[in-house]
């Protein structure tokens, strides 16, 4: 991995895969959902979409034709921290993705006409959500632990406040946020580094802008965990639940220990959860465990759909296996969980797109690269003593969130919550 700037200081971030053949470019703002205000709640995401709706050079259909005529692919995703805009090709277009990903960067009209269309098209986009209910639970998930703002805002934004966004308001968001002190370059594949740093040189290098409002000081503002039950009832077929507890944040030296138990609670088909509920007693068909981790903070929770005479159990039997661990917990567990573990994150590594993604986030929440030799090595050092010392720190089942969506009743849940 090598690491470098452009002229104007952009970190660059990138890592030579010699055995592939395709190259993936990325670059990455460091603003999304919670960085933003509960009126202009959604606008991260928006401004991601209207970046592929024509530059000063290309047209939106332009951009289209000239991505697939090379057989890549272009594509752009928010997070709750990070926005990013992407290509993924054969390694003979790098310099033609390179230029079709500043053009849009750059570039971009944000003409009224694409924001309005782009308006009625995001609203489709928020009800999809809404009738998907092992999407929506997340959402509502987050909103339970951390309110309407921080890290509970929305990323897709609600109908209100989307329909009322205006190009002014895309632009500020622009001139606050997309400046050269908030954005990572990253790129993985079969790649040249001079070659890599020149082409962004050329196209990039120039730009001077800093971000007026950079995220940074939000960033050392430790969002607070709640401690609630809510039930947010919907005519479904199903009831979805998220239980959740704090968990760590991104560069917290217990993430190795935390992702491990993770991984032997609700990870995979052998995991305990999936065993147990799934398995030994027909109580869900989706069942697992996940551990989400931010700038300064975090959460481990759990994720299950079960059926409406059956989501009391579910929740008594998980809050169970969380009571039990630390007792029932072997060194046969801990050794399987490693080699899965090592094996997930040896197989993503494989891929231009998944190294390219991986420099890029060491890099925002690190500021260093830990090669995955270093992280098979952290891994393989987390004791037993280390599962128990987690548990003891943070799986404390008095203090949690519990979302419930569905037909389901919040008086069923006062005798065991």
């Amino acid at each position: 991995m090598k690491k470098a700037f452009l002229d104007n200081g952009i970190p660059v971030v990138m890592e030579r895969m010699p055995g592939v053949r395709s190259v993936s470019i990325g670059i990455w703002v460091k603003v999304g959902a919670r960085y933003e205000t509960l009126e202009k709640n959604g606008i991260s995401h928006f401004v991601e979409h209207m970046l592929f709706k024509g530059t000063k050079n290309r047209t939106q259909k332009d951009i289209a034709i000239e991505i697939d005529s090379i057989g890549g692919d272009i594509n752009a995703f928010t997070s709750r921290e990070n926005t990013t805009f992407y290509v993924k090709l054969l390694k003979d277009f790098t310099e033609q993705g390179i230029d079709i990903l500043s053009d849009i960067y750059l570039n971009s009209l944000l003409m009224d006409e694409d924001i309005k269309k782009e308006q009625e098209i995001i609203d489709e986009e928020i009800k999809m959500v809404e009738d998907t209910p092992d999407e929506y639970i997340h959402d509502l998930f987050y909103e339970d632990i951390w309110g309407k703002n921080d890290l509970g805002m929305n990323i897709l934004g609600t109908q209100d406040t989307i329909n009322a966004l205006s190009r002014d308001d895309l632009v500020r968001h622009m001139n606050n946020h997309y400046g050269t002190n908030d954005i990572v370059i990253s790129a993985a594949g079969n790649i040249g580094y001079e070659s890599i740093l020149k082409l962004f040189n050329e196209r990039l290098g120039f730009l001077k802008k800093l971000s007026k409002e950079t995220v940074i000081t939000k960033e050392e503002q430790t969002a607070p965990f709640k401690n609630i039950v809510k039930v947010h009832k919907k005519d479904l077929s199903e009831v979805h639940l998220c239980i959740g507890i704090k968990g760590v944040k991104q560069d917290s030296m217990l993430r190795y220990p935390f992702l491990l138990l993770n991984t032997i609670f609700g990870s995979g088909v052998s995991s305990r959860l999936f065993q147990e509920i799934r398995e030994n007693r027909g109580l869900a068909y989706t069942i697992y465990s996940f551990l989400s981790s931010y700038h300064d903070t975090g959460v481990f929770g759990v994720f299950a759909a079960t059926g409406k005479k059956k989501y009391v159990e579910v929740i008594e039997t998980i809050l169970n296996e969380i009571k039990t661990l630390k007792d029932t917990l072997t060194e046969k567990e801990l050794q399987r969980a490693k080699s899965q573990l090592k094996g997930n994150i040896l197989l993503n590594m494989e891929s231009s797109s998944g190294r390219m993604q991986n420099i890029a986030r060491q890099e925002i929440y690190y500021g260093r690269y830990y090669a995955p030799q270093a992280i098979i090595r952290g891994i393989d050092k987390v004791k037993l003593s280390h599962i128990h010392d987690i548990i003891d720190g943070f799986l404390n089942p008095s203090q949690k969130v519990i979302t419930v969506l569905g037909p389901a009743s919040a008086s069923a849940l006062r005798g065991i919550c």
